[in-house]
């Protein structure tokens, strides 16, 4: 029997809830409910694209260079974008990680980022997948297992699905005050903008069309228990949504244009982040995570 390009299967349900969790990456590849698509899959015979369901640790988002600065010491990290000169994602996307504990209905994948060229540092990663009466809940902690300081952040990348068809038609709403601007040739920050008056105000729901998106969002509005929410309202009047507590400021969406062809705009990339691109370089949002210490951020989906 053939091995799955993106490794192991874990398989968790609830109910109507069906979702898969993968080795590779540890990501996960499909969520849904009563078979309808909440996250936008990728096949189980295809390696992963765009970095679907992917967790984004170290770093998420674009690192200039791959350079920065740290408690007095200059780093260089390997450019996994090189046409843009930028490091992207951090360091976790393509390593096997284990599932240290796996019920029906959850299963929780660890792995260890050794100190390596560039992030000298020892990073122990747990992130739970859960799937309960409210949905998919994911719970990443991350911790020191080092003797010295390291920087930190972290991010995940699902794909709001739109149900059938491409998110052209779909009604987006995120309630996010301030777009984090970016030049056109590499993506880096360059700017904020409030998202009043401009074509990426989303405050309430509107469609998508033809718009392309590949920002972070911030300043973000929560509700009474500090959640924030992307919702995408599909053709068939269903909305797959995402929220975020409060340890993710950001939200990066992505309209996927850049996929192959026919991967195109089959989903809405509404990433969850604790810092904004390029964080590592300008120290913005960067965790410091002292030797022994720990960092724990959730975010989820459902289908309503």
């Amino acid at each position: 029997m053939s091995i799955a390009p993106s490794g192991a299967q874990y398989e968790i349900s609830h109910a109507d809830q069906h979702a898969t969790v993968v080795e590779v990456g540890g990501g996960i590849r499909q969520y849904s409910r009563s078979g309808r698509e909440v996250l936008n899959p990728y096949p189980e015979d295809a390696i992963c694209d765009g970095a679907h369901g992917s967790p984004l640790i170290p770093w998420p988002n674009r690192l200039a260079d791959g350079r920065y600065d740290f408690d007095g010491s200059s780093f260089q990290v390997a450019l996994t974008e090189p046409t843009k000169g930028n490091a992207i994602h951090g360091f976790l996307r393509w390593r096997s990680w284990q599932a240290v504990e796996h019920t029906a209905s959850s299963v929780t994948m660890a792995t260890t980022l050794h100190p390596l060229s560039g992030y000298p540092f020892a990073l122990a990663v747990e992130i739970r997948y859960s799937l309960g009466e409210t949905g998919l809940v994911v719970t990443t902690k991350a911790t020191n297992v080092g003797d010295r300081a390291l920087p930190y952040g972290s991010g995940q990348h699902p794909y709001l699905s739109p149900g059938t068809g491409r998110i052209d038609d779909c009604e987006l709403t995120l309630a996010a005050a301030t777009r984090i601007t970016t030049d056109e040739e590499r993506q880096l920050p360059d700017g904020r903008e409030a998202v009043a008056g401009t074509p990426y105000d989303f405050r309430t729901g509107r469609r998508l069309g033809r718009l392309a998106i590949d920002f972070a969002f911030t300043d973000l509005s929560r509700d009474e228990s500090g959640r924030a929410w992307v919702r995408l309202r599909g053709g068939d009047g269903r909305t797959a949504q995402l929220w975020v507590d409060e340890s993710y400021p950001l939200v990066e969406l992505y309209t996927a244009d850049t996929l192959a062809p026919e991967r195109r705009r089959s989903g809405l990339g509404a990433e969850p982040m604790t810092c904004p691109p390029n964080a590592f370089a300008s120290g913005e949002g960067v965790i410091r995570l002292e030797p022994g210490a720990e960092t724990v951020s959730s975010w989820g989906a459902s289908l309503a």
